[in-house]
């Protein structure tokens, strides 16, 4: 692999913004960022001056001070559910394998199918797959997907529907997708459950078998999480008994670290938005 030489420039830029961040009062003047990030004050000044240009940094001309931007937050629009989920979801995922011992997948929706994001397939002794990630699996076919696609909003719901009627999943999934009383059957059944399965159903896969359940945050639905067994092994109405409950923890585990992450952030933005009030 070729190794490129790091953007000094862009470095020390990014060590203002943190430094910026981090000041208790909101702002800072250029020889307290040369003080914090040990830049030659010179160097603090032009940087501070060059993302002031660009929009990310203000100065006040009463007190030579610089601060933050609203522009700075929209640097952070890009980083959607999907990532949050993703970020979080490795140390709960990590527990869970060692309660259950059989692997289990994150999974986010990706127009007719659901995509790995995350997985534990890689750490655990009883996996029969390694390189999962970025791998999609059928909607209508695997617990992940109709844990995903039972428990999202029925206009999201229609919108996949309409994509595997036009045979963008496979012709099996085209059918199932046709039949409106299984559809209704399905979306049922899981409602009910409170988790999705497949025991064999996914005709590529038909030693396999998983129990799913979907992560919903704030009244939308995120994301779904398996476990994945040998259907040979472990019959569905023992992974229901054994995995559902351990599923269930996960889910409530992220669910609760993003409420955290939503509820510091808000925490920030309302103690930035007093500073700026009060400036």
């Amino acid at each position: 692999m070729t190794k490129y030489t790091n953007v000094r420039g862009l470095s020390r830029g990014l060590q203002v913004l943190q430094a910026l961040n981090s000041m208790d009062s909101g702002r800072a003047t250029s020889q307290q960022i040369s003080e914090l990030t040990g830049l030659h004050r010179t160097t603090a000044r032009r940087l501070l001056e060059t993302l002031m240009e660009e929009g990310f940094v203000r100065r006040s001309a009463s007190d030579d001070s610089f601060r933050l931007t609203l522009k700075v937050r929209a640097l952070s629009e890009g980083f959607t559910d999907d990532e949050r989920i993703a970020t979080i979801a490795p140390p709960v995922m990590g527990r869970l394998l060692q309660r259950v011992a059989w692997p289990s997948d994150l999974t986010t929706p990706d127009g007719d199918a659901m995509i790995i994001r995350e997985t534990t397939h890689r750490f655990s002794t009883l996996s029969f797959h390694r390189a999962m990630v970025g791998r999609r699996l059928p909607m209508l076919l695997t617990a992940a997907g109709r844990a995903y696609f039972a428990m999202c909003p029925d206009e999201e719901r229609e919108d996949i529907l309409d994509l595997l009627r036009a045979g963008a999943g496979g012709e099996e999934q085209k059918a199932l997708a046709s039949n409106d009383a299984l559809i209704h059957s399905l979306v049922r059944r899981v409602r009910a459950d409170g988790f999705g399965s497949n025991h064999g159903d996914w005709a590529d896969q038909g030693k396999i078998g998983a129990v799913a359940v979907a992560i919903v945050f704030e009244e939308r639905v995120l994301a779904s999480l398996n476990v994945v067994f040998l259907s040979r092994a472990v019959s569905l109405a023992e992974a229901k008994r054994r995995y559902v409950p351990e599923l269930q923890t996960a889910a409530r585990e992220m669910v609760e670290e993003l409420a955290a992450q939503s509820s510091a952030k808000s925490g920030a933005g309302k103690t930035r938005t007093g500073r700026e009030r009060n400036s």
